[in-house]
């Protein structure tokens, strides 16, 4: 079945709603450059008051790798994803120092965000160990969340790298066309379903899901 992550959670209410709705996971944006930037101890407590069995996301831009660790330690967090230049050897050694690889505990997920130009940007994807790859609309002037579409033919050629997130300008109207074109492991939202920026609209995100899960019955 088709993952759903709503991200850009701002606020307990939103991601306690889309957990209800039956999302898979959240997402919380610690890059400061970002409107829907969140503090650490926001985060933790949100991530605290959280219903089980939901998968809980921070999402980076070219930070220290000392800190997506601590972030990931103090958060309980169960994946990263990296929004920037993160190279192959970066994302290598955060599953080695992550704080959950101690005392048995497994690993934490990597998924790396791949801005789509052409088919050439999918060349950056090769040596990467990561869980899942994320595939977002270029912009020179973002790193993410421009809440463009791309060209969803170049997404079927990314999955021969690996399990493909399709993101970039998703809304309720078009998920289930995305979804029918590219199967991909899992599709992102974040302004498609929002009343204003880090605020979620209830209805766009109960529909949102409603149409992910429908596709799959």
């Amino acid at each position: 079945m088709t993952k759903v992550k709503i991200c850009g959670i701002t606020n307990l209410e939103d991601a306690v709603y889309a957990a209800e709705c039956g999302a898979d996971a959240v997402g919380f944006i610690f890059y400061q450059k970002s409107p829907r930037f969140i503090e650490r101890k926001t985060a933790k407590e949100i991530i605290r008051n959280l219903p089980p069995f939901i998968t809980t996301v921070g999402v980076f831009v070219n930070h220290d790798i000392e800190d997506v660790i601590k972030t990931a330690q103090d958060c309980r967090l169960n994946a990263v994803q990296l929004h920037g230049d993160e190279s192959p050897d970066y994302c290598s050694k955060i599953p080695l120092l992550s704080p959950f690889t101690k005392g048995g505990v497994r690993g934490i997920k990597i998924i790396k965000a791949i801005r789509v130009e052409s088919k050439d940007s999918f060349k950056k994807m090769t040596g990467y160990g990561v869980s899942a790859f994320l595939l977002d609309s270029y912009s020179e002037n973002s790193y993410g969340g421009t809440g463009k579409t791309f060209n969803w033919n170049l997404a079927i050629k990314a999955k021969e790298y690996g399990r493909i997130i399709l993101s970039g300008g998703l809304t309720k109207d078009n998920v289930k066309d995305a979804i029918e074109k590219v199967e991909p492991y899992g599709v992102d939202v974040s302004s498609g379903v929002e009343e204003s920026i880090g605020k979620k609209d209830r209805e766009k995100v109960r529909a949102f899901i409603k149409r992910v899960k429908e596709y799959e019955l």
